[in-house]
């Protein structure tokens, strides 16, 4: 299923305003936490299909500065397509 352009804005939006004070959300640039991947690597790391079920549930990571995060479904829909279409291969 191809992501529609308002999932994709609904998508940046959110990890704008949630997740830009330490992650680069973009194509480019670097994060401002340099602790903090950009996210157009994460898709290096593992799929980033795997977040589904962590940002629905709350985010919860190893370290204390992360706070916790939690979206609706059709929140982690966007923000799963606006990653994947900035991922870098």
């Amino acid at each position: 299923m191809q992501a529609d352009d308002g999932d994709l804005k609904l998508g940046e939006e959110l990890l704008q305003k949630n997740c830009a004070r330490c992650h680069a959300v973009g194509r480019s640039g670097a994060s401002p936490s340099k602790e903090a991947p950009p996210f157009r690597v994460l898709g290096q790391r593992y799929p980033v299909e795997s977040l589904e079920e962590a940002l629905g549930e709350g985010i919860l990571s190893g370290h204390p500065d992360m706070p916790e995060f939690q979206f609706d479904a059709d929140q982690v829909g966007a923000i799963i397509a606006y990653l994947k279409s900035i991922q870098q291969r």
